[in-house]
């Protein structure tokens, strides 16, 4: 009984790489040819269905040997390619392309900050999500990044009108005022740029959209013109990094943000600190705020020295009455961005992996990320996991496209 049941396991096992054999054989082949008017990620209407049958199990939670985080077999955008035909590819491959923006979205455009320093081919997925040519994209390159990858940014802004480089880089160092930095250097280009825009966000390259642009602005649209500036007052582990002065170092193989002896000043105009997220959404209004008010000008140059001052520096004037758009009771609300961190029990694990305790998505999140109610989720890598990234495109082009129907639907 041993010997059939052991012949039995053996043939299955046999008949099942056949049977995924054949399903990847095809699998390339297809991409192959459609390779001229598709890179890694992008989605054709016409494929809908092919990924509906791959990813809605996936979204339900469902385990399949299949996409057990094997190498996509699609092809690698060539570093070589023309300039023309890799703007020709790319436009192809935008959502908005294939589902236009509604009169509601072209009413209310946005502005969009992303810090970006590597994985490529992840940042050029969120780009195609996210693009709208109504809308306004500052992107800014750590300074430290490498050529190519700096050459191959340059070569994706080159290919819109609304897309541009911030005017001046940053070396990012993790945890210092670099990071807030990049985002001040943004916003002062947006606003020197166009002024008609109502809020702005700020993304990572490795974020991703949860919600279609239409769901984005209907979620602000909530806030009646409030900032969205998650946090609270500063628990006890968060208290040293305002209290001591910290320093940047920059080494040829590594940066670091560094603890000095000293300890602070109090907070300029005797200003509340608060902690948070560094993710945002502000008003156009409070944006020129920051610019103009001494006590935004202040607390940026008190912030200098501190750790993660972008944790801490839009919270905060946030909280002060009066200001343009401000919220001072406000807490943790603005499901801005959906993260599991290593040290939190209130997800299911991280299916990928972790990077500075931040889960790096897999094909095992997606049933939590189609469940969560934020506006992107945070942290992606294409070529660790690219179904996940894959599985979510399928799933905000298929939202969109259903949006686009009802809108259709109402109109007639």
């Amino acid at each position: 009984m041993q010997v059939m049941r052991r012949i039995q396991i053996g043939f299955l096992a046999m008949v099942l790489l056949m049977v995924l054999s054949s399903y990847w054989f095809n699998r390339i082949r297809s991409d192959r040819k459609s390779h001229k008017s598709k890179k890694r990620g992008g989605l054709a209407q016409r494929e809908l269905s092919n990924w509906e049958s791959v990813c809605e199990p996936l979204f339900r939670g469902e385990k399949l040997f299949l996409w057990k985080e094997q190498p996509s077999p699609v092809l690698r955008p060539s570093d070589a390619a023309e300039p023309e035909d890799y703007c020709s590819n790319l436009k192809a491959q935008l959502h908005y392309s294939q589902s236009p923006p509604t009169a509601e979205e072209i009413s209310f455009p946005l502005a969009f900050i992303m810090t970006v320093h590597k994985e490529f081919e992840t940042f050029e997925s969120l780009l195609k999500a996210i693009y709208r040519p109504h809308n306004l994209y500052c992107i800014h390159v750590d300074e430290k990044s490498p050529a190519q990858f700096h050459s191959n940014v340059q070569r994706l802004q080159s290919c819109f009108g609304n897309v541009f480089l911030a005017t001046r880089m940053e070396p990012i160092i993790y945890g210092g005022m670099s990071r807030l930095e990049a985002d001040i250097r943004c916003l002062m280009d947006l606003l020197h740029l166009r002024t008609n825009w109502k809020y702005v966000l700020n993304l990572c390259g490795q974020d991703y959209p949860l919600k279609t642009n239409l769901e984005i602005i209907r979620h602000l649209k909530t806030f009646k013109g409030k900032n969205i500036t998650p946090g609270v007052l500063p628990p006890n582990h968060a208290k040293v990094r305002t209290k001591f002065a910290f320093r940047q170092v920059l080494l040829p193989n590594r940066s670091y943000v560094a603890k000095t002896k000293k300890e602070k000043s109090p907070p300029p105009h005797n200003i509340t600190i608060y902690f948070g997220s560094a993710y945002y959404a502000l008003t156009i209004e409070f944006v020129k705020f920051i610019f103009k008010d001494q006590r935004a000008l202040d607390l940026l140059d008190w912030s200098k020295d501190t750790y993660s001052p972008d944790e801490h520096y839009w919270v905060t004037l946030n909280r002060i009455p009066g200001v343009p758009g401000s919220m001072p009771s406000a807490g943790w609300q603005g499901n801005l961005r959906a993260v599991k961190w290593s040290d939190q029990k209130h997800h299911d694990g991280c299916h990928g992996h972790y990077v500075r305790n931040i889960c790096i998505y897999g094909v095992g999140d997606l049933k939590w990320l189609d469940k969560i109610d934020c506006l992107f989720a945070n942290k992606f890598e294409l070529h660790s996991h690219p179904p996940t990234l894959q599985c979510l495109e399928y799933r905000i082009l298929k939202r969109a496209w259903n949006q686009n129907i009802i809108a259709l639907q109402s109109a007639s």
